[in-house]
């Protein structure tokens, strides 16, 4: 109960931060992207450009907080919790775009600079990046840890503030030294940090859309930790995978001692749960069973039995 509590509460203020950051970036967005316009800075565009799809990626991470505090049906038997991953999926490929396309236009600068208005771009983008660091740290006081929506939803803000510095260095430089290259440089650095932003993001959220094993979960500790237990002969069809960004379960088959009670096998289960939810897994599944091994294989035991002799095989 206290750890429903306490994800609840986590949950409360990621959404909180994700609403004012959206209010704060929107507001700020409009103003970028004329003054980008009117000084024809590329950075200050790149820049206006990251933070008109931080207005959309904040406002899809809220969107999938929303759907995702809709209750389990019969249709969708965990709910609509993995929307957040399938928006973290969205802003991370949102980024990898973005990069992709400042990368084309500076390359069309570097060919041929334009004439920038360096004192308005200084202006907007000193501006800018008081807004940034204002958003990322109302962000920040979210869990950007775990939580892969809020992740990258604070990359892409960050990503803004890097834009902002260097829009406001180029700025400086085509000021005092009339270095025009400087605007799409900046604009090509912040752009390789935004890639390998969106990359990273991808990447963790494809990882739980693959039902891959949690970072934040050792395997070889689960293991141990289970078949340890004095009444656990052995485990086999083991699985963990995230249902959402800190929200991991288990489920496995435990071969027990067949003259086990129902109370006893009921206190060996809570001891189980109570050992794996200081381990990360707050959903525990175990399917015990008697040395005579009753039930029908299913595929995934075919498997770990082939994968076993395969094993067995090459030690030979």
């Amino acid at each position: 109960m206290a750890h429903n509590h306490s994800h609840d509460h986590t949950h409360g203020a990621n959404k909180k931060a994700l609403m004012i950051s959206f209010i704060i970036i929107t507001a700020y967005m409009i103003i970028e992207v004329i003054g980008g316009f009117l000084t024809n800075s590329l950075a200050l565009l790149s820049d206006a450009g990251h933070m008109l799809s931080d207005a959309v990626s904040l406002g899809v991470g809220l969107m999938a907080f929303k759907i995702g505090e809709k209750l389990a049906s019969y249709q969708k038997t965990y709910g609509y919790k993995r929307f957040e991953i399938l928006a973290a999926v969205f802003n991370g490929v949102t980024l990898i775009v973005i990069a992709l396309y400042i990368f084309y236009e500076a390359y069309h600068r570097f060919m041929a600079p334009p004439e920038v208005a360096s004192t308005g771009m200084l202006v907007i983008a000193s501006i800018g990046l008081i807004v940034n660091i204002v958003v990322a740290w109302v962000l920040m006081r979210g869990d950007t840890e775990e939580n892969l929506n809020l992740r990258a939803a604070f990359l892409h803000v960050l990503g803004d503030l890097l834009g902002s510095v260097g829009a406001v260095a180029a700025a400086l430089l085509i000021m005092f030294f009339g270095w025009g290259w400087a605007d799409p440089l900046a604009s090509v650095i912040v752009a390789t940090l935004v890639l390998v932003s969106g990359w990273r993001v991808t990447k963790d959220a494809v990882h739980v859309l693959m039902e891959g094993t949690p970072k934040n979960v050792e395997l070889d500790d689960i293991i141990n930790t289970i078949e340890n237990t004095p009444e656990i002969i052995a485990i086999h069809d083991l699985h963990v995978w995230s249902i959402t960004s800190g929200q991991n379960a288990l489920s496995c088959h435990a071969v027990v001692d067949g003259s086990l009670s129902v109370y006893e096998s009921q206190q060996l289960l809570r001891t189980i749960e109570h050992e794996l939810e200081h381990k990360n897994i707050g959903h525990v599944t175990v399917q015990m069973e008697s040395e005579k091994h009753p039930h029908d294989d299913s595929l995934f035991c075919q498997h770990d039995k082939e994968s076993e002799s395969q094993r067995t095989n090459a030690d030979q």
